[in-house]
């Protein structure tokens, strides 16, 4: 089911929005508008995929085993910007949500370049149609420009740079859905912290968890 989003609302998000439980905050990310400030302008996305991970009780979290130097960004205050770097190639930005010390955060998954398509374009210049061009957590990152040197920036600013989440037209809740989180494996990989705009064609195709190969 394709929901046309309602007007947009450019009022920007108090931080006590990420101030609750991770599951609460998952689904209403969706819909919501994240502006990335650069140098070259503004790209605005709204957010039509994201994955909620739980922190010291998910096994699928990062922070599932403790506090690292990687992962310290996510006990720390809520509305900050987690980013980390997988596979050798890609980084992927989370928001955490929560008090400080539970470890929860959003990954954000997929949307809709909504402003600023030029500047994402050049970045994610072999995508073929425009909502490619952030359908998937390494292609959003990508077409906003995020590395980490972001790793920690306050997306709850008093000033827009470099980021700004806005609250834009969220998606109504017949409109949501859920299932399981792409590539979760183990204890993880059953929960349903998956969420997802219907019908969206911004959203990034399911795939399941493949265990690697022992050499």
């Amino acid at each position: 089911m394709i929901t046309a989003p309602g007007p947009l609302d450019r009022t920007p998000l108090d931080r006590s929005f990420f101030d609750r439980p991770v599951l609460d905050v998952a689904p209403d990310l969706l819909g919501r508008v994240l502006v990335r400030e650069t140098d070259d302008g503004p790209i605005a996305l709204r957010l039509t995929e994201v994955e909620a991970y739980a922190g010291p009780v998910d096994p699928g979290s990062h922070a599932y085993r403790g506090r690292t130097d990687r992962n310290a960004v996510m006990f720390g205050p809520p509305g900050y910007v987690y980013v980390y770097f997988t596979y050798g190639m890609w980084h992927c930005m989370n928001l955490v949500c929560g008090p400080p010390g539970t470890a929860s955060a959003v990954l954000l998954r997929a949307g809709e370049i909504t402003e600023g398509a030029d500047l994402a374009r050049e970045r994610r210049s072999t995508s073929r149609r425009d909502r490619d061009l952030a359908q998937g957590p390494a292609r959003l990152a990508t077409a906003l420009g995020v590395d980490r040197a972001l790793n920690g920036a306050d997306a709850c600013p008093a000033r827009p740079e470099p980021f700004r989440m806005l609250t834009g037209a969220p998606a109504g809740p017949d409109a949501v859905r859920n299932g399981p989180r792409t590539g979760v494996g183990g204890e993880g990989a059953a929960h349903p912290w998956r969420f997802w705009i219907d019908g969206d064609p911004t959203v990034s195709p399911y795939r399941a968890h493949v265990p690697r190969r022992r050499r």
